[in-house]
């Protein structure tokens, strides 16, 4: 047999039929090589590559009616991967759930759990069964570490458009569940406009020390023409934070003298001009870059004292 007699997309045993397949040759595709079984009864092509996603729907042709995709999965799923990098080489196994009644999975490649859910908990999407978007980021802002948790639920506010005010009606439900000493307050700071994880994270950092919120993706207008977008600015106090991608950056030249060219034309026009990289989220390097924001946030004016002669 040769690959292309094989579906390119993840099929069942019990589908082997519709795709003029017997059994027989579903085996002997796993003994080539040609098949790779995904769980029980589950197969792809060898080269088709692997990824939570396909996992996912490779999911679809064996998990019981009453799974339900939740946490990273799900937000994989959604748009926003919150998965980490040493899970790049061996993704993760797929996070579901069972209604509260119903048995949790005890399939290997799953990684299941029991919860309450209401109908409006689940949408669909491609025939699979999902914690809706505003329900994963309040899951994740549960269970993730801080950072990332917080990550994720700017992501999905920012892909599907809910507010901090969406997520803090849907928080009396999480009353006393583990977790949500944490979700809490990182529900009020949810900012839908951050870009990236590490945005996410400068945010934050800036947030926790108590400085002042300051605009994100704010644009500088030129002749009254949008010209450059900053990260975080504080258009009265002419400050802007941003965080330098070095990890993408290095691969664009022409990005990184934009870059260049821009800080020096804000510079120039009296802007503070602070960057964070991507160690500078612990130790001396956050601190030095902290208290440089916080030096240019200080109040200049100062009431002058009258001394009577």
């Amino acid at each position: 047999m040769d690959i292309d007699d094989f579906p390119t997309t993840p099929f069942h045993l019990s589908e082997a039929v519709e795709h003029g397949l017997t059994h027989d040759q579903v085996w002997r595709g796993v003994a080539t090589g040609l098949l790779v079984r995904l769980g029980s009864g589950t197969y792809r092509r060898v080269d088709t590559p692997d990824s939570v996603e396909l996992r996912a729907r490779a999911v679809r042709c064996a998990v019981a009616a009453d799974q339900i995709l939740v946490d990273r999965t799900a937000a994989w799923l959604h748009g926003v991967d919150v998965h980490t990098f040493a899970e790049s080489d061996l993704p993760a196994a797929v996070e579901t759930c069972s209604l509260r009644g119903h048995r949790a999975t005890r399939r290997r490649e799953l990684s299941g759990r029991q919860r309450d859910l209401l109908p409006a908990d689940v949408v669909e999407l491609d025939g699979l069964r999902v914690t809706s978007p505003i329900r994963t980021a309040l899951d994740l802002g549960c269970h993730l570490h801080r950072r990332d948790a917080f990550a994720a639920m700017c992501l999905l506010a920012r892909l599907h458009g809910f507010t901090s005010a969406d997520l803090a009606s849907e928080l009396p439900r999480y009353r006393r569940r583990r977790g949500v000493l944490q979700c809490r307050p990182l529900t009020a700071l949810v900012e839908p406009r951050v870009e990236s994880h590490r945005e996410a994270w400068v945010l934050l950092e800036i947030l926790d020390e108590g400085l002042p919120r300051p605009e994100s993706q704010w644009w500088i207008e030129i002749d009254g023409v949008p010209t450059y977008r900053l990260d975080f600015a504080y258009p009265s106090a002419r400050v802007c934070v941003e965080y330098d991608g070095e990890e993408f950056h290095d691969l664009i030249d022409e990005q990184r003298e934009y870059d260049i060219a821009r800080r020096r034309w804000l510079r120039e026009h009296g802007w503070v001009v602070i960057v964070v990289k991507r160690g500078d989220f612990s130790g001396t390097a956050r601190t030095r870059w902290i208290r440089r924001l916080e030096a240019a946030l200080a109040p200049t004016y100062t009431n002058r004292r009258w001394t009577k002669w």
